[in-house]
């Protein structure tokens, strides 16, 4: 009991963090990957810090879903980004109807900045009377609900199979898709590969069903939706080859070491983040069925279809290590409804899947908005490199302890920000807090500015060498200031 309270005062700042005894923690490996302030991973105790969720900024519409066998319906949107081409496919719906018929195709448009996009003409399937579209896959039903694509990474991958996908609804299972070139697609002779027989809950697959290759855990990972008691939830399996997946496991939600809310996600949208893939991002589409906000006569001014005002639905977001549970962090949206009634429908809003680069110090997530409305689009978010959270320091300062860690490296970089009048500084301690000689506090030279790529020194220079491999905690001393990722390098 007495152990317990030091270690309560210490997390509220009352005293210092109680010393560490033998196995009594064992330091974090991070080697030299990059590590973000998106969850609790790294940190011990912040004392007048806090952790920060930021908010993408609207850059405006990037794609119009405007042709004829595209229409009010396209959804289930995802975004590649294959060295210097950018990739989007989206399902193409132009009228209402049943999940999986025959009235569902899959688009494809592309870009070489992510910004500006086109959509080439294919003569591959001839739809509502056109030769020429921008079709990539049809009469495919039901795999042309939520065809989710993805680039296969996989080191030896055949060149035949660098672009994989799975789709399907629950009459279908999901079904493996092959292509060489993310264009031209064939359905693998294996079939519904996530069959389903082998999911143990009443009703499955009816959304966008993502997969990847996890270089991380070195095998292929799958994200689905589930039914459980009647909310929708997801769950995650897994495959060596792609074709031949292990039991779903449920995924569970904590947020800040306590149980989150379970609401309904309708999209998971998980996948490694790219600056580091051993995080696996969601940026989820949370829906609120019967959470009507428009009355009729605002849904008929819009033009919404009659059955999609009824709901409202966001963006939230979530990470995941691998396990089977998502770290709800931040239980607030992430990509909320604008100024309109366009934006206060039934399942509008929805990320496509993936968050990619499209400047040196950007990153972009593309959402699915206007949904069942003439207006239907592809709109961009843009934030900085690793800016979905932080730890932030108000102008009265505040510190970061971490947990203990062993790095693989010689220096130390820090993306971060702060205002004229702020800065940080960096201590590195042995793993029981105390401070290292030619590392503490009095050191440290202050970090001030604004970079995602700035590399930490003190009064006696930069090289970390000496402390590569063992154990240590470090201090970051904040005013007026943003951390958002960190990471040593070699």
């Amino acid at each position: 009991m007495k152990q317990l309270m030091l270690v309560l005062l210490a997390l509220l700042g009352i005293l210092e963090a109680p010393v560490l005894q033998a196995g009594e923690t064992k330091p974090l490996e991070i080697g030299d990957q990059r590590e973000l302030f998106v969850d609790n991973y790294l940190i011990d105790r912040m004392k007048g810090t806090r952790l920060r969720l930021h908010h993408p900024v609207d850059e405006g519409i990037v794609l119009k879903f405007d042709k004829p066998w595209e229409g009010l319906f396209c959804g289930y949107c995802t975004v590649i980004k294959d060295g210097d081409l950018y990739r989007a496919y989206y399902r193409g719906r132009p009228s209402a109807g049943k999940d999986g018929d025959v009235g569902e195709v899959y688009c494809y448009a592309e870009s070489k900045d992510g910004v500006n996009w086109t959509k080439p003409e294919f003569s591959m399937f001839e739809k509502a009377g056109f030769k020429k579209n921008n079709i990539i896959l049809a009469d495919a039903a039901p795999m042309t609900h939520n065809f989710s694509p993805f680039l296969d990474t996989r080191p030896g991958v055949p060149q035949a199979e660098r672009y994989k996908a799975l789709g399907g609804t629950m009459g279908s299972g999901l079904v493996a898709f092959t292509s060489p070139d993310g264009i031209h697609w064939k359905q693998h002779p294996a079939g519904a590969v996530i069959p389903k027989k082998m999911v143990p809950f009443p009703y499955m697959f009816d959304s966008q069903n993502v997969a990847f290759w996890s270089p991380v855990e070195k095998k292929y990972i799958s994200y689905f939706r589930v039914f459980k008691d009647k909310i929708r939830r997801i769950a995650r399996t897994e495959s060596d080859d792609f074709i031949h997946w292990s039991p779903p496991v449920l995924m569970e939600y904590t947020s800040r070491g306590e149980k989150a809310p379970i609401e309904h996600l309708y999209t998971n949208q998980t996948h490694p983040y790219f600056r580091a893939p051993h995080i696996y991002l969601a940026v989820a589409a949370r829906f609120m069925p019967r959470r009507q906000v428009l009355t009729d006569a605002q849904a008929k001014e819009i033009g919404v279809h009659p059955r999609y005002f009824k709901d409202t639905s966001d963006a939230i977001l979530m990470t995941t290590r691998g396990d089977n549970t998502y770290q709800r962090t931040f239980l607030s949206g992430f990509i909320t409804g604008g100024i309109g009634a366009q934006n206060w429908v039934s399942r509008t809003n929805y990320p496509a899947l993936n968050v990619v680069q499209t400047g040196p110090a950007e990153m972009s997530v593309y959402v699915n908005q206007d949904y069942a409305q003439p207006t239907a689009h592809l709109r961009r978010y843009s934030m900085r490199l690793d800016g979905f959270a932080s730890v932030r320091a108000d102008y009265a300062g505040g510190e970061l302890i971490t947990k203990p860690l062993v790095f693989d490296g010689s220096e130390l970089s820090i993306n971060f920000s702060t205002s004229a009048a702020g800065g940080i500084k960096v201590e590195i301690q042995d793993e029981n807090g105390k401070p290292i000689p030619g590392f503490t506090l009095a050191d440290s030279r202050e970090q001030i500015g604004n970079e995602v790529d700035r590399i930490v020194t003190w009064k006696g220079g930069k090289d970390l060498k000496s402390l590569s491999g063992k154990p240590v905690r470090l201090q970051f001393v904040m005013k007026d200031a943003d951390l958002y990722s960190l990471q040593f390098t070699k």
